[in-house]
């Protein structure tokens, strides 16, 4: 049974420090990798990289799907002003 989200409760991957657009750094067969996060899902997030590895390529295809706690920030993306910052910007 799925039990929907209540509009207040936030999913773990809101209340990560990751968001669309960041460069993160993973491990995928002991093997350090950095990528940009494409997407992100309830606990997780889809993650597009490149490697000259053939059998990770052939594996993964350039993207996988990691936990977001497994993941370490490289460089922040561009974050949108939140609307209350640009309210406050305008008086």
């Amino acid at each position: 049974m799925i039990v929907p989200k209540k509009n207040d409760e936030q999913t773990a991957t809101e209340k990560s420090p990751f968001e669309v657009g960041d460069e993160v750094a993973f491990q995928i067969k002991k093997q350090d990798f950095t990528g940009t996060i494409e997407k992100a899902y309830k606990n997780s997030f889809l993650i597009g990289f490149e490697s000259s590895d053939p059998d990770i390529i052939d594996t993964y295809h350039n993207k996988t799907v990691i936990n977001w706690q497994n993941l370490k920030m490289v460089k922040q993306g561009p974050r949108p002003k939140k609307e209350e910052e640009s309210a406050e910007d305008d008086k």
